[in-house]
């Protein structure tokens, strides 16, 4: 008899790319086959985003893509994640064959549901509970290494939700309120990956920076997990994202600072420069509060990297708005920013109180016209790594290599022999401590290990080198 299979599709976040790490070991131990396709799988998860509408609309439009499937081909489908506690019962009702509907706190569930639907051909819907956080410990606790999103790269979760309730955003009304997983946790679970050959760890939180753990009458912050960290045997790297601007603590900068481990790489982001839409999107602070933070960061790391995210178009949005938000991105002078159109998310204080007045064209020429500036920006910077030598962690084979310059020889050039003829290696690609793309030719024998490289030539996204 063929076992199961389970295809998972993740959209979204890095807390939702875990999630499905998350998923697939539980299917993995209950049987089921992963495989890449969902034509082909008896179980189909997609692990949804719900922070824009785009991200909705492109589940649905999946979910329809599956409509072909003969009704003789049973098959569970199964929606999880942010969307899915956002609408619940909806999607059942409208979409027939979607048999699961589970939120993002209830995943430590999800095989016994599909077991379920399976053997009883029975729909369910599971949202959200705060009770559950305890259950939720336990799969982030017990997770292994064997289902990682690489096998030298992982995220570890360290908190979950956030307090925030930007007017915009949906994320504490799916993801619930910030909680903040036990220290020990998340040093064992660390210490596990790494012995199984993880060499890079991302900690990941909506509001990482936030973390605060109390336990025996001591209180623990991010800057205590980064040391309790920093040292394991066999960790080269160490990560964090996303921070919240707002209350972000000194001791997180000098922990970047002291701790050789802990990468220079900052993700903060500013959403917008003008302190009257910061107001109206309750970020609590101002854009000159941003910049001053960006500053002391850079004074305390030093040679420090940061990336930041805008929203255009929010309600009430004007040139002179955008105009500031523009100078705070020169300002900035990020590495590179995730900028957006405003999508009204259902619920939230904005789509509530505030019109969605900026009309689209003027959203997308905003979009663009700061994706411009930025990569103008990375562009001029980025032609400080020419001739410099830098370290990189290669990740994998480049998904879109660019032309080999390492010509093989002519035919007629005289050489006879083998040995002398230039090697042909593929093109490669990885990532340095401040998380800039690199692109190299070299044998894949280097991936997963962390080698120097010589920069060439640099892109706005991508920096070209040789060993």
């Amino acid at each position: 008899m063929e076992k199961p299979t389970a295809y998972i599709e993740t959209m979204g976040c890095q807390m939702n790319k875990l999630d499905s790490e998350l998923i697939a070991a539980q299917l993995a131990q209950a049987g089921y086959l992963p495989v890449d396709s969902p034509e082909c799988a008896s179980v189909v998860v997609y692990n949804t985003c719900s922070v824009r509408q785009h991200a909705e609309d492109k589940v649905i439009s999946k979910v329809a893509q599956l409509h072909h499937r003969r009704q003789d081909e049973p098959f569970v489908l199964a929606i999880v994640g942010c969307m899915a506690q956002r609408l619940g019962q909806e999607l059942l009702d409208s979409h027939p064959r979607v048999d699961i509907v589970c939120g993002p706190n209830q995943i430590h569930q999800l095989a016994r549901l599909v077991q379920e639907a399976q053997s009883q051909r029975r729909r369910s819907i599971l949202l959200n509970d705060p009770a559950v956080n305890g259950q939720l410990e336990q799969l982030d606790a017990s997770r292994s290494a064997d289902h990682t999103v690489s096998p030298f790269a992982a995220y570890i979760r360290v908190m979950r939700g956030c307090n925030n309730f930007c007017t915009y955003c949906i994320v504490p009304y799916v993801r619930g309120r910030e909680t903040s997983r036990p220290i020990r946790h998340i040093v064992d679970e660390a210490r596990r990956l790494v012995d199984k050959g993880i060499r890079e760890i991302t900690l990941l939180g909506q509001t990482v920076n936030a973390y605060d753990y109390a336990e025996a009458g001591t209180s623990y912050t991010l800057a205590d997990v980064l040391e309790a960290l920093h040292d394991l045997p066999g960790l080269d790297r160490l990560r964090f994202v996303t921070s919240f601007p707002r209350d972000f603590h000194s001791s997180i900068l000098h922990a970047m600072a002291d701790l050789p481990n802990v990468c220079p790489y900052l993700h903060l982001p500013a959403q917008s420069g003008s302190d009257r839409v910061l107001k109206l999107m309750k970020r609590r602070y101002t854009a000159s509060e941003y910049l001053d933070l960006l500053q002391e960061a850079r004074d305390i790391v030093g040679d420090l990297t940061v990336a930041g995210d805008f929203i255009v178009g929010f309600p009430t949005e004007t040139d002179h708005d955008f105009e500031l938000t523009c100078e705070l991105l020169r300002a900035a002078r990020y590495k590179n920013a995730f900028i957006f159109k405003y999508s009204p998310r259902p619920n939230t204080f904005a789509e509530k109180n505030l019109p969605d007045d900026v009309p689209e064209p003027v959203k997308r020429k905003r979009n663009t016209t700061l994706l411009d500036l930025q990569n103008a920006i990375s562009l001029e910077d980025n032609q400080r790594f020419v001739g410099q030598t830098v370290s990189v962690l290669v990740e994998n084979l480049s998904p879109k290599p660019h032309l080999n310059t390492q010509a093989p020889a002519s035919e007629d050039s005289g050489h006879s022999d083998a040995a002398s003829q230039p090697t042909q290696h593929p093109q490669l690609i990885g990532r340095t401590p401040g998380d800039h793309i690199v692109v190299f030719n070299g044998p894949t024998s280097l991936i997963g290990q962390i080698t120097p490289v010589t920069v060439t030539k640099a892109s706005a996204l991508t920096l070209f080198a040789q060993l």
